[in-house]
C-alpha cells in the first residue's frame, strides 16, 4: 500500500513553513522556555486530582470491608477497665481517680430539659445529622494539612464514640476511626438510644460521669429534678469540665458566657421562651455545698489533690486524669509519709494539751514537706489532718518565713563578694539614710565587729541588715538568691526589695519552696523544682511523662558550701542545736515571726545530704492567729528551736532510716583573696542602695525583728529570758572588714577566721544562756 501523502505544512503570509513550530518536540520546547506558574499549578492539580479518584476507588472497595470489622464496643466494659490508679514511689497503691462515679438513667426518666441542653450546647443539628459532620472532618484534614494539630469539634454521636474509647488523641487515624464508628451507630442505634448513652457516660468533672452523679457532685440532687438554668449549667461544663469548674472564682467569666450560648441554643430550638432564656440568663444557677468524694479523705487528700493539679499544669486533661487509665507513679515514700502524718499529729495533740492553760488542738497548724535534694521528689508531705474538713493545705500556704530567710541573704552577700570572715555590726544601729533602728531581741549586743558565721548560728538580725545595706541594691539581692534557690517571688509588699529588713523573714514563703530552697545548697547549688508526680504511663503501660530532675545551676558550688558550712554553725553550737542527736552532719536554721507581741509563725528548716526538710507551725483559721499561748512550759515565748526542731528531727528518725550518713562538702572559702579592706563610714554613705522611710507597718502583715531562739538542751527546757539591760544606740552604721589579702589554699578556716560560734556573747545583765 502506498504510503499515505503528507499534508503540506502552513505557510506564514512571507511563504515560509510554520510546521517546525508547531511540531517541535516538547524536548526542544523545555529547553527553549520553562512552564510559567500557571502551567506547573495546572499539571499539579490534575496529579492531585487523579491521586484522589484512586484513593476513592480504593476508599470505596476498602470501606465495606472497614465497616464490617468494625464493632461497637461495649460502653460497661471500657469504663471498667479504666480507672487511673496512684501509687507511691515503689509501685505500691496510695489511691485512685477512679471513674465509678456513675449511675445510668433510662432515656424516659431524664429530664426534657437536660436533653435540649445538652444539645443546644453540641450538637443542635442532632436528631437530623447523620452521626458525623462532613464540615468538621473537613476543617480537621486542612488542619493536618497545614501542619497543625486536630481539633476536637464533633457532633454528639462522635463525642459519644470517643468517650467510649476513651481516647481524646487528635489525629487523623483517631478521627478515621471515629467516623466509621458513628456512621455505624447512626444505622444501628436510634438517637434517642445514642443521647441515652451519651448523657450517662460523659464526663462532667468533680469525677462526675453521667447526669445523675453529675446532678449530685454540682447540686446535690437527683437528675430528675434538675431545672432548667441547672440543666444548662452541666450542659456548659460538658465544653471543659476543668475549665468551667465553679468552684474556681477565675472561672465564673467565661462559665457565664457559655452558659448564656446554651440559653440561647434553647431559645433557639424553642424548647424554652424568650422570656425564660433572659431570666435565666441574668446568673448562674446556685451552687450548695457538696460534700466531696472521699477519695480526699484524711491528710492523704492533700497529696492527691497535688498530684491532680501538678497533671493539669502538665497538660493532662480532667477526663485523662479522673478515667484515662494511667498509672500515676509519684514520688512520695510511703515509710516517710507515714512518719510524717504520725509525727504532726503526735505534736498537735501534745503541743495543745501541755499549753497553760489547754488550748484547741484544731486551732495549731503543723506543715512538713520534705524533698529529695537531688531530684526533687518531694518524699513526704503533712498538709493537714482532714483535707475534706479544711482545703487548705499548710505545707504549700506561703506565711512569714522569719530568720529562715537569712540563709537567702547569706547566699547573697557571697555572691557579692562578701566571704564567712566578713564582719559586721552585732550591735543595735540605724542604717544610714534609715529612719528605722535596727536592733536584736531584747536589745542584745554582739558587738561592734561580728564575722557571718557568728551572725549565722546566732541569728544576728543588725548584722544581716548591715549586710544588706551595703550591698548594692541589697535588697533586690537578697530577693533574686532566694528565687534563684527555687522559692517563687511574691508580688505583695511583704516581698519588698527597698527595705535592708527583707532579710530578717518579712516575706511569705511555703513550707514546701523552703525546702527546695534549702535542698538547693544541700545539691551544692543545683536547683530542682519540686514535684509529687515521677511518671506517668497510659492504658497499654506505655510510659507518656516523666519529670525533669536535671534541674540547674542557680549558684556557684563554692557559695552553696559555704551557706552549708555557715548552717552547720547553727546545728552545733547555735539556735538549732537540738536536731544534733540524729547523729548525721545537718545544715539549717530557725526562725519566729513576730506581730503584735505575739509569735505568728516559728520554723526550723534544715537539711542532711539527702534529704531538706522544713517544718512550720502557725495558729488560726488564717494561719496569723498567735503561737505565744502554745509555747512549751517554761519558755517565755514560742521558739522554733523548741517544737518545730522537735518535730524536724522526729520526722527525720523515720525518714534517714536506712539512709547511709553522707559528709557534706567542706566550705570553699570564697572571695577569701578579696582586697582587705575597712570600709570606713563614709563608704556607706556613698553607696547606691534602696532604703526604707516608712516604718515597718507597710508591709501586708507588719512585724517587729524577728525572735532569735534560745538554745534548749534536750535535758532541760529553755531558761526563760529576761529583757537585758537597754544598750546604747548610734545612728552611725558600723565599721565592717574585707578578709585579708593572703589565705591558705586549703579547706580549713583561714587564719583569721573564728571557730565555729567562735565568738562568746558580751557579758550583759540578763542575757539569754542554755
Amino acid at each position: 500500500m502506498a504510503d499515505r501523502a503528507k499534508p503540506e505544512p502552513a505557510r506564514s503570509k512571507g511563504g515560509e513553513s510554520t510546521q517546525s513550530t508547531a511540531k517541535t518536540p516538547a524536548r526542544a520546547r523545555k529547553s527553549r522556555r520553562p512552564a510559567s506558574p500557571r502551567e506547573w499549578a495546572v499539571r499539579v492539580l490534575k496529579g492531585t486530582v487523579v491521586g484522589l479518584l484512586l484513593v476513592m476507588i480504593a476508599g470505596v472497595a476498602g470501606a465495606g470491608i472497614v465497616y464490617a470489622a468494625t464493632d461497637l464496643p461495649d460502653p460497661n466494659a471500657e469504663f471498667r477497665a479504666n480507672t487511673s490508679f496512684v501509687t507511691y514511689r515503689d509501685g505500691s497503691p496510695m489511691g485512685n481517680f477512679a471513674i465509678q462515679n456513675r449511675q445510668s438513667m433510662a432515656y424516659d426518666q431524664m429530664p426534657q430539659s437536660m436533653k435540649d441542653a445538652a444539645i443546644a450546647a453540641e450538637d443542635r443539628t442532632f436528631w437530623n445529622n447523620r452521626g458525623i459532620s462532613i464540615t468538621g472532618m473537613i476543617r480537621a484534614a486542612a488542619t493536618i494539612a497545614g501542619g497543625g494539630e486536630m481539633q476536637g469539634g464533633s457532633t454528639i454521636t462522635q463525642q459519644y464514640i470517643k468517650i467510649l474509647y476513651l481516647n481524646s488523641e487528635r489525629t487523623f487515624e483517631r478521627k478515621f476511626k471515629e467516623l466509621f464508628l458513628a456512621v455505624k451507630m447512626g444505622r444501628e442505634q436510634s438517637k434517642e438510644q445514642i443521647l441515652e448513652g451519651y448523657l450517662n457516660t460523659i464526663y462532667f468533672g468533680r469525677g462526675a460521669y453521667g447526669i445523675q452523679a453529675a446532678s449530685k457532685a454540682y447540686f446535690n440532687t437527683d437528675a430528675q429534678n434538675l431545672t432548667v438554668p441547672q440543666s444548662a449549667f452541666l450542659a456548659t461544663v460538658l465544653n471543659n469540665p476543668g475549665a468551667f469548674n465553679p468552684s474556681e472564682p477565675d472561672n465564673h467569666a467565661r462559665i457565664l458566657d457559655r452558659y448564656r450560648y446554651v440559653l440561647g441554643g434553647m431559645q433557639e430550638m424553642g424548647t424554652i421562651t424568650p422570656a425564660e432564656a433572659t431570666e435565666y440568663a441574668k446568673s448562674l444557677p446556685e451552687f450548695p455545698d457538696v460534700p466531696l468524694n472521699q477519695r480526699y479523705a484524711g491528710p492523704k487528700g492533700y497529696l492527691m489533690k497535688m498530684v491532680e493539679n501538678e497533671l493539669a499544669s502538665r497538660g493532662f486533661s480532667e477526663t485523662q486524669i479522673s478515667g484515662g487509665g494511667l498509672k500515676i507513679v509519684t514520688t512520695f515514700d510511703q515509710a516517710a509519709q507515714d512518719g510524717a502524718v504520725e509525727t504532726a499529729q503526735k505534736y498537735t495533740q501534745q503541743v495543745a494539751e501541755s499549753s497553760r492553760p489547754k488550748q484547741d488542738p484544731n486551732n495549731l497548724h503543723i506543715a512538713i514537706s520534705s524533698i529529695d535534694t537531688a531530684t526533687g521528689e518531694v518524699i513526704a508531705l503533712y498538709g493537714g489532718a482532714d483535707y475534706i474538713s479544711n482545703n487548705r493545705n499548710w505545707a504549700t500556704t506561703p506565711r512569714p518565713s522569719a530568720s529562715t530567710f537569712k540563709t537567702f541573704a547569706l547566699a547573697a552577700g557571697l555572691r557579692d563578694g562578701f566571704n564567712l570572715n566578713s564582719t559586721f555590726s552585732g550591735n543595735t544601729f540605724t542604717p544610714r539614710g534609715d529612719t528605722v533602728v535596727s536592733r536584736n531581741q531584747n536589745g542584745a549586743q554582739y558587738g561592734a565587729s561580728v564575722n557571718l558565721i557568728e551572725a549565722t548560728a546566732k541569728s544576728i538580725n543588725t548584722a544581716f541588715v548591715d549586710m544588706t545595706t551595703q550591698m548594692k541594691d541589697g535588697g533586690e539581692k537578697v530577693a533574686q538568691a532566694a528565687e534563684d534557690a527555687g522559692v517563687p517571688r511574691g508580688s505583695g509588699p511583704d516581698w519588698n526589695t527597698g527595705t535592708s529588713r527583707i532579710a530578717l523573714g518579712i516575706a511569705e514563703v511555703s513550707p514546701l519552696h523552703m525546702a527546695a530552697g534549702y535542698g538547693t545548697f544541700a545539691n551544692n547549688g543545683r536547683a530542682v523544682a519540686p514535684h509529687v508526680v515521677r511518671e506517668v504511663f497510659d492504658a497499654s503501660g506505655n510510659s507518656i511523662y516523666k519529670a525533669d530532675t536535671e534541674g540547674r545551676q542557680a549558684f556557684d558550688e563554692g557559695v552553696a558550701r559555704d551557706v552549708t558550712y555557715a548552717m552547720q554553725n547553727v546545728v552545733e553550737g547555735g539556735t538549732g542545736r537540738r536536731v544534733s542527736t540524729l547523729g548525721r552532719p545537718i545544715a539549717g536554721k530557725t526562725g519566729t515571726h513576730g506581730y503584735q507581741d505575739d509569735i505568728v509563725s516559728a520554723w526550723f528548716v534544715a537539711y542532711t545530704k539527702q534529704i531538706s526538710t522544713s517544718v512550720m507551725f502557725v495558729a488560726g483559721d488564717d494561719g496569723m492567729g498567735g503561737l505565744h499561748a502554745y509555747r512549751r512550759p517554761g519558755d517565755t515565748t514560742f521558739f522554733g528551736g523548741t517544737y518545730p526542731a522537735m518535730v524536724w528531727t522526729d520526722y527525720m528518725r523515720v525518714a534517714t532510716q536506712g539512709q547511709p550518713i553522707e559528709q557534706f562538702d567542706p566550705p570553699a572559702w570564697v572571695n577569701r583573696g578579696a582586697r582587705a579592706t575597712t570600709r570606713p563610714r563614709s563608704t556607706v554613705t556613698q553607696q547606691s542602695r534602696p532604703t526604707t522611710t516608712q516604718p515597718r507597718a507597710e508591709t501586708t502583715r507588719p512585724a517587729p525583728e524577728p525572735t532569735p531562739e534560745p538554745q534548749p538542751t534536750e535535758e532541760q527546757p529553755a531558761p526563760v529570758e529576761e529583757a537585758p539591760a537597754p544598750a546604747p544606740e548610734t545612728t552611725q552604721p558600723p565599721t565592717t572588714t574585707r578578709p585579708p589579702t593572703t589565705q591558705p589554699a586549703t579547706t580549713q578556716p583561714p587564719a583569721a577566721a573564728t571557730p565555729r560560734v567562735a565568738r562568746e556573747r558580751p557579758t550583759q545583765a540578763a542575757t539569754p544562756t542554755g
